[in-house]
């Protein structure tokens, strides 16, 4: 289980503060696909990089903490805290980053960066039997076996993501976040990754955390949902209940842009820009953009109300 409680977290830069993220609360528990999407630059990535302990400065957290619970290897509960967490990367919690072709080493051979990767936390020195169980692995993804003998770029985008992923799930790790998994692929390509990381997940039994600006990617694979905005999470819920039953007016325009079949009116995005983060408004950081918006929304901020079976959102007219 990974818990995030009133986590805020900053950039400390020549010019100012950049306050990405901001007393955000939620809990990811055992076997679950959590999605977190919101606009660019809303505070996703950064939230993903607190919650894998992946902190080096301009990046500080301010405030809260983060913390997984897990087993250690004589069975018995431990709690693992920021600070701690990188500690066990790879067999507790793994990582996807943005970009295979930046992650991986363009001179190196697909094998051995997975020798490279694993070699500090599998306790196998026979590398022929350890690339054995790679293979093995990569099959069981339906991925080719002779990918290994490949360098990156000789690899398409799709299945250069599909060898990142294999990569950070390969030690079975409890928790898996993902961020930007299927960017700049295209709808075939990520139609393949969605059904990976659900083919993955079903079989650890482990839990996900997806980060997002595509809804459509939330809607196929993820259970519960959160949507950021401006470096808050205003809303989190089912995702069902997101996506049918929004209740923040933001989540509402959200969802509302979205296209649908049969559906041949023009989809607007919604108008305005986000609040600069180095300075961000008194009240709720949507009231400039919102078209429901009262004086009170631009003075008071927002506190999390309950909306339904494990949905919160924080809005004045609710």
């Amino acid at each position: 289980m990974l818990q995030l409680t009133n986590v805020s977290a900053q950039y400390k830069t020549l010019t100012g503060t950049v306050k990405a993220v901001e007393r955000v609360d939620f809990t990811v528990e055992k076997n679950e696909i959590f999605g977190i999407a919101g606009e660019s630059g809303c505070g996703k990535s950064t939230l993903l990089k607190v919650m894998y302990d992946l902190i080096s400065y301009p990046l500080e957290i301010s405030e809260g903490s983060v913390q997984i619970q897990t087993k250690d290897k004589h069975g018995s509960t431990v709690t693992l805290p920021n600070g701690k967490i990188h500690e066990s990367w790879w067999k507790v919690i793994s990582y996807v980053p943005q970009g295979a072709m930046h992650v991986m080493n363009p001179v190196i051979r697909i094998r051995n960066q997975f020798f490279d990767a694993i070699s500090k936390y599998h306790d196998k020195t026979d590398k022929k039997a350890l690339e054995q169980e790679i293979i093995r692995y990569l099959k069981e993804l339906e991925l080719p076996p002779e990918v290994l003998k490949a360098y990156p770029h000789q690899l398409s985008g799709g299945m250069r993501q599909r060898v990142l992923i294999a990569l950070a799930t390969f030690l079975n790790p409890e928790i898996v976040l993902a961020d930007e998994p299927t960017t700049a692929l295209d709808v075939v390509v990520q139609r393949g990754i969605l059904t990976m990381l659900s083919r993955v997940q079903k079989k650890m039994k482990n839990s996900m955390v997806i980060v997002s600006h595509d809804m459509g990617v939330h809607y196929q694979i993820t259970n519960r949902l959160g949507i950021m905005y401006a470096g808050q999470m205003i809303e989190i819920g089912p995702t069902e209940q997101i996506f049918n039953n929004p209740k923040h007016p933001y989540t509402k325009m959200l969802i509302n842009a979205l296209p649908r079949v049969g559906d041949n009116s023009q989809k607007e995005g919604i108008p305005g820009t986000p609040p600069s983060l180095r300075n961000p408004p008194a009240g709720c950081r949507f009231a400039a953009r919102c078209p429901l918006a009262e004086e009170r929304c631009r003075t008071h901020e927002p506190v999390p109300v309950s909306v339904g079976q494990r949905h919160v959102a924080s809005c004045h007219l609710l």
